[in-house]
């Protein structure tokens, strides 16, 4: 469900209806940040993200809980099999906490372009 005002209210909206609504007035892309996960360094939920992107035509860009580069790479095998696909990931901690290596991230997505 979405949630808004900062995450602190839960709306009965889903996630996918507000997309596809959004999708319909021509947005570019979407970013996507699980709020369970976010800050946790647990791993992106691939799932709900997956299902997100298979969802809309428009481009995902996934974020929260993304711990080292295996998140990275499972994003990039997953977004390469749907339409939009999945063309970008945001990370914080995992970068300040020194279990994701920037240069490589980078360097691995280039790679897969």
């Amino acid at each position: 469900m979405v949630a808004k005002n900062g995450w602190k209210e839960v709306t009965d909206i889903s996630v996918k209806s507000l997309a596809l609504l959004f999708e319909s007035d021509g947005i570019e892309s979407i970013v996507y940040t699980d709020i369970g996960k976010d800050g946790m360094m647990g791993g992106i939920n691939m799932r709900a993200t997956r299902e997100l992107a298979e969802s809309v035509s428009v481009p995902i860009i996934a974020s929260g809980g993304v711990t080292d580069i295996r998140d990275v790479m499972a994003l990039l095998e997953v977004g390469a099999k749907i339409n939009g696909g999945i063309t970008g990931v945001i990370t914080g901690r995992a970068i300040y906490e020194g279990t994701l290596d920037l240069a490589e991230a980078i360097a691995l997505t280039r790679k897969n372009a």
